[in-house]
């Protein structure tokens, strides 16, 4: 796949994923699944979602 996710959108998506944790331990540990989902497009690089809208915020080519 290609990679669809931008440098700022990744850093987004980290901050995202520890809040997350942080949530799942403080409050339900159904938030792990955000995490989970936050912190493996961050690292893949692909975000599913953005496949169908055509969006695209990887600025290399």
């Amino acid at each position: 796949m290609k990679k669809n996710v931008g440098s700022v959108d990744k850093i987004v998506r980290l901050v995202l994923g520890v809040g997350f944790v942080v949530l799942s331990f403080v409050v339900s540990p159904w938030f792990v699944i955000g995490a989970v989902i936050a912190f493996g497009t961050a690292f893949l690089g692909v975000c599913p979602l953005y496949i169908p809208f055509g969006i695209n915020t990887n600025k290399k080519k």
